[in-house]
């Protein structure tokens, strides 16, 4: 098992946007969880984006359509499926957002999050506008993050857990790729997708990500270089015997940042 757990890019400003986008997707989804299931159904049905409603090629039951469909392409992003597409959703905003919150500003990277997820809502839309099936989670604005990362450091580190069996290990792989590898599955994924199926929305993670490649460009701040430096050494392995856990030990914290710095 492997998974990206924290970066090694230190920067001098406090994240207020990343934290309140996390919040408030943590915020709804308790709200989600709180409801019965025919509810629950219908918060899905009325606040995910649905593009046959955005593209008015069918007539859907007012009861789950009670924001203009455009509004939808906002509000799909602070819903989720599950505990693991919010969990997911949000460990990957925790570790790259705060860096790229901080290449623009926190205004600009409000702008530049819902952009991202609006193209990314788009992208999937109009590749199947007569679709019932709605859509909801961040991970289209999340996969416009992960792309500006990509342009602005590459060549950082990103410190992944991996455990093999006995062992746990922590091994820095530069950030060009953990993400570059993250894309690629996403186009294997969506060769392979049926769009008329309820699924994963790969489209909209392909669109999110390449419009973060784009954007990035136009939105950091006058001065902020892109293609960044590393900053530790590539490829550097922590490893501890699992069973060494059973006393309390814990595999250290390496670089500047911990787990959830």
């Amino acid at each position: 098992m492997f998974l990206p757990i924290r970066d090694d890019n230190p920067h001098n400003t406090m994240p207020f946007v990343t934290w309140g986008l996390m919040a408030l997707c943590v915020v709804v989804f308790f709200w989600q969880s709180g409801l019965d299931g025919r509810s629950a159904q219908l918060a899905v049905l009325s606040y995910g984006i649905i593009p046959a409603d955005l593209f008015g090629t069918a007539e859907l039951d007012p009861i789950i359509t009670p924001l203009p469909a455009w509004m939808t392409m906002v509000s799909y992003m602070f819903f989720h499926g599950g505990w693991l597409h919010l969990g997911g959703n949000m460990l990957y905003l925790w570790i790259f957002g705060d860096n790229v919150e901080a290449s623009m500003g926190s205004g600009r990277f409000l702008l530049f999050y819902v952009g991202c997820g609006v193209i990314a809502a788009l992208t999937q839309s109009v590749a199947a506008p007569g679709s019932t099936i709605p859509m909801v989670g961040a991970s289209g604005a999340v996969a416009g993050v992960l792309g500006a990362y990509l342009i602005l450091h590459p060549r950082a580190n990103i410190k992944v857990l991996m455990w093999l069996i006995i062992f746990i290990t922590v091994i820095n792989v530069p950030a060009w790729i953990v993400l570059g590898f993250w894309f690629l599955g996403q186009l294997v994924s969506q060769a392979g997708a049926d769009m008329g199926k309820p699924g994963v929305a790969f489209l909209a993670h392909i669109g999110g990500f390449l419009a973060g490649l784009i954007l990035i460009f136009k939105m950091r701040k006058p001065g902020v270089p892109v293609f960044g430096k590393r900053v530790s050494r590539a490829f550097a392995v922590e490893t501890r015997r699992a069973s060494a856990r059973r006393g309390g030990g814990s595999v250290p914290p390496s670089g500047p940042k911990g787990p959830w710095r």
